[in-house]
């Protein structure tokens, strides 16, 4: 075919085939990074609390077997604080879909989410859990009362009517009936909820009932400060924090069988080989002291969901509606046979049912 007397296109002409072509270009890899980031992993990923672990593993191993069409879950550890932090990082397929936690997310935690645009989310309460304190399963037993624990760990106590410098050093200087061995409590440390809850439910009540908060309160504290003063600890090595899971706190007992290590119900009760449980306030900690609430130390457990991941991991919805199910948090269910204290019938109800339509936090 002749050519000739045809034009060459001009300078702008170009110049607009050039623009077309690289716009078209931009466009087709804005949609093949948005089809990535919507499908760049296709596994539930969670993190946060030890104690809630075992029980997310037990469901993520479980749901693995039961639904063939989706992946195993990804559970890790690192405490509930430390959960809730990576929660909150954003959305998106770079950022966790869960976080487990043994105490309920804080007001400063879902400003940070939210400010981070993690602003839907799913709060699921799916049983309850007691605090224990135990030693060595050959050790002599202990029955404490949240006094004992305040007196042993406190950087400061009321001596005399005073406010003094901790002088205790061995558990007989704290009570007369425990034996004279030096003070090593192997507690969770900060980033764990479980701490939080030994800090409000043990070592506020004991501060209260050993006259020292109101001993702070006469010194000019007012309540608020002197509440935060009495969670604090003691930094001479008779408080040790285990950032590690339960495991590591087991460990240090098989290492200094007169130490007392503060654990979870459930992991106490699959390892009452190794550990010897105390009483509190004069209960033995069971899950049926701890769903009576007879039992003083315990807490419910939760899971958090970001709700914008829902549609988009898949599986997340069914990992969910799973894991509150009858057949895994229920009664007779793998999660009791573990140590859960499971919820009562008509609390599993309106969980399920929360889950079922995703109510978000303040609906």
């Amino acid at each position: 075919m002749s050519t000739t007397g045809a034009k060459a296109p001009s300078g702008k002409v170009i110049k607009m085939i050039k623009r077309s072509f690289l716009m078209a270009t931009v466009a087709i890899a804005s949609l093949a990074a948005a089809g990535t980031a919507a499908q760049a992993r296709d596994q539930i990923q969670v993190a946060g609390s030890s104690t809630v672990l075992p029980y997310a593993q037990i469901v993520a191993e479980e749901f693995g077997k039961t639904y063939s069409n989706f992946k195993s879950p990804v559970v890790e550890s690192g405490g509930s604080s430390a959960g809730l932090k990576q929660f909150c990082q954003g959305v998106g397929a770079e950022t966790i879909d869960v976080a487990n936690a043994s105490r309920k997310i804080k007001e400063s935690e879902v400003k940070a989410c939210a400010e981070a645009g993690v602003k839907d989310i799913i709060e699921v309460k799916f049983g309850y859990d007691g605090i224990v304190f135990a030693s060595d399963a050959k050790a002599d037993s202990f029955a404490f009362e949240p006094k004992d624990w305040f007196l042993a760990l406190a950087p400061q106590i009321v001596v005399d009517g005073k406010l003094v410098d901790n002088p205790n050093k061995t558990w007989k200087d704290v009570n007369p009936n425990f034996p004279a061995w030096e003070i090593a409590a192997y507690i969770p440390g900060e980033k764990h909820g479980t701490r939080e809850v030994f800090e409000e439910k043990v070592l506020e009540a004991g501060c209260e009932a050993s006259g020292t908060m109101e001993a702070m309160i006469a010194g000019g504290m007012d309540k608020k400060a002197a509440g935060k003063a009495c969670m604090q600890v003691r930094k001479d090595g008779k408080a040790v924090d285990i950032d590690g899971d339960y495991t590591e706190t087991l460990a240090r007992l098989a290492s200094n069988p007169q130490g007392i290590g503060v654990f979870g119900l459930s992991f106490y009760e699959n390892n009452t080989d190794k550990l010897k449980v105390a009483t509190m306030s004069g209960v033995s900690p069971s899950v049926e002291t701890v769903a009576s609430g007879e039992y003083p130390v315990s807490r419910p457990l939760f899971f958090y969901i970001k709700k914008a991941h829902i549609g988009v991991i898949p599986g997340l919805k069914e990992y969910a509606e799973f894991f509150v199910s009858e057949k895994m948090a229920g009664e007779d269910g793998p999660l009791a046979a573990y140590g859960l204290v499971p919820l009562p019938a008509n609390e599993a109800e309106e969980v399920q049912n929360a889950v079922k339509n995703e109510t978000t936090m303040g609906m």
